[in-house]
């Protein structure tokens, strides 16, 4: 089968991405997508995403990690608008279905918002974080003298016996002020830390949130290896987060053709 793809990244989370209005790629298989997604046999890609058709939305994200498993993925929905565009679709105010359900989007030159799903669950494990954002989050908060080792860490939770079977992806958080932060994510799927999460910056914030009690309407700065986020919330209790915007690059890198 001849592929012809393009290549995009958000905040060096990186994403093959397919136009599969047509149904073209359809019996596209996980084995296919694992050797896509190999930065050594293949293109390279921390996920594989194809962009279907869908009879009341503007489009579906159908979202793969490197490993073929499926998920939400913020920084792969964030590149899907801007791949969406070069399609003809119009996202200045999109909507398109993601495996969590419906999710707004809006493309303003390269600065791209996707809405979040609601969050009214925040579970805490002494001073660390479990938090849902589409994918499972563990978060936990360091000081700038920290040593911790993101890909250490990440593993010995992940593969721990509370998360070993359905994974969970593993954050460290320092907090610079009460705006900014740097996080670093280690991902399930991809079994590695990558340079950026959409996700996880996403549950990051929310937990930041919880631990300053910042009620109301607020933005905050997220700095990760690949560049910076933004996410902004509206706390409208303890715990129960709305209107929750990841806002951020899509950047397309290259395109090409490739058989499987």
């Amino acid at each position: 089968m001849k592929i012809n793809f393009s290549k995009y990244q958000g905040t060096g989370n990186d994403f093959i991405m397919l136009d599969n209005l047509n149904g073209q790629y359809d019996s596209l298989s996980i084995e296919n997508i694992q050797f896509l997604c190999d930065r050594r046999f293949g293109i390279g890609a921390d996920g594989l995403i194809k962009i279907n058709s869908h009879s009341s939305l503007d489009f579906e994200v159908d979202y793969y990690n490197s490993d073929g498993s499926k998920s939400f993925c913020g920084n792969g929905a964030r590149c899907s608008v801007a791949f969406a565009e070069t399609l003809g679709i119009d996202v200045s105010n999109t909507s398109f279905l993601g495996i969590d359900g419906a999710h707004k989007g809006s493309k303003v030159n390269n600065v791209i918002s996707i809405e979040m799903g609601n969050v009214s669950k925040v579970e805490r494990l002494d001073e660390d974080y479990i938090i849902q954002t589409g994918s499972p989050h563990y978060i936990r908060f360091i000081d700038s003298k920290s040593d911790l080792d993101i890909v250490e860490f990440g593993k010995m939770i992940r593969y721990s016996d509370q998360f070993k079977v359905n994974g969970i992806n593993v954050n460290s958080v320092e907090i610079l002020d009460d705006s900014n932060l740097i996080v670093n994510t280690y991902e399930r799927g991809v079994e590695d830390e990558t340079l950026s999460c959409g996700t996880g910056v996403t549950a990051c914030v929310l937990a930041f949130a919880d631990k300053k009690e910042l009620l109301g309407n607020h933005s905050i700065h997220a700095k990760v290896k690949g560049g910076n986020l933004q996410v902004s919330f509206n706390q409208i209790s303890k715990g129960v987060f709305e209107e929750i915007h990841l806002i951020g690059a899509g950047t397309f890198v290259f395109s090409g053709e490739v058989n499987v």
